[in-house]
């Protein structure tokens, strides 16, 4: 190291001993906060050995929890994905009038609150709602029923792979579609071997986080779902319900597996946000 080089770091560094205090700060609290709880799920969820875990899980209601979760998640992914994918192509390649307006609307589900969102619903799709009346007179039900929970996962999910891809494709320009549309292909050509494969790894870290959103998603849902046990009950919901009935093996059973899910999500996350930012990097070069 040059004497400038070593110059300029002592200038911006901190000495040895501030460094270490700060780092064992940081991992003391990270440990309190994240690692410990974590870490009292998996033995609260295994205190009775591995039969009474599997049995807790086997339970009817336990299982139509999950596969309701399942069922959402794998409407509001694809459909969000595709809805996303949409939203930035027109912020990115496409000047018009109200654009941040359109950005901002895209951020929306952050800033208002899950339990608002719900009720939303509620109030549009009630029995006493804004379309209560001609939903309850063709037979239709959206709250408490499955359509009200897809409804409420798709709202605080959509911002996700939208975010994520925004400033991707408005750092790669429109320079490749142009000269692909230039060279005779269509929209549809452009966008299949031009657009995707520059996105694919921003667009699968947000079809992650939207799934993961989706499968811990509680307030919009507890709100709309009417808890109605083994029909409209997500995973967390289910949670809820066992711990309030001092059920804390089964809360924690079913807890274990979110949480489990997390980690998962964890390992790839970091392993996309680490393809992403090579990404990025390429692009602004």
């Amino acid at each position: 190291m040059s004497r400038a080089q070593h110059t300029a770091r002592a200038a911006v560094g901190e000495p040895g001993a501030v460094r270490l205090v700060l780092i064992l700060l940081a991992l003391g609290w990270l440990a309190l906060v994240i690692l410990l709880p974590l870490f009292a799920v998996f033995a609260q969820a295994f205190a009775r050995g591995w039969s009474t875990y599997r049995d807790t899980i086997a339970q009817p209601d336990t299982l139509a929890a999950i596969r309701l979760t399942l069922i959402v998640a794998a409407i509001a992914v694809p459909v969000n994905t595709v809805f996303g994918i949409v939203m930035a192509w027109t912020i990115a390649k496409h000047d018009f009038r109200g654009k941040d307006f359109f950005v901002s609307l895209i951020d929306l589900p952050f800033s208002v609150s899950p339990v608002v969102a719900g009720l939303c619903f509620v109030l549009l799709f009630g029995r006493n709602g804004w379309f209560g009346s001609w939903l309850s007179a063709h037979d239709i039900q959206v709250v408490f029923a499955v359509p009200g929970i897809v409804l409420a996962t798709l709202f605080v999910t959509f911002p996700f792979v939208a975010r994520e891809l925004i400033p991707l494709m408005t750092a790669q320009g429109r320079d490749e579609e142009e000269a692909a549309l230039t060279l005779g292909a269509n929209g549809w050509q452009t966008f299949w071997h031009v657009t995707l494969p520059n996105i694919r790894w921003g667009l699968l870290y947000g079809m992650l986080l939207t799934n993961a959103r989706a499968m811990g998603e509680f307030g919009a849902v507890s709100v709309i779902s009417g808890h109605i046990r083994g029909q409209t009950n997500t995973m967390p919901l289910q949670v809820e319900v066992l711990y309030n009935e001092y059920n804390f093996t089964g809360a924690f059973a079913v807890a274990s597996l979110l949480a489990g899910l997390a980690l998962v999500t964890l390992v790839v996350k970091t392993a996309l946000e680490w393809r992403h930012r090579e990404q990025l990097a390429g692009a602004g070069h």
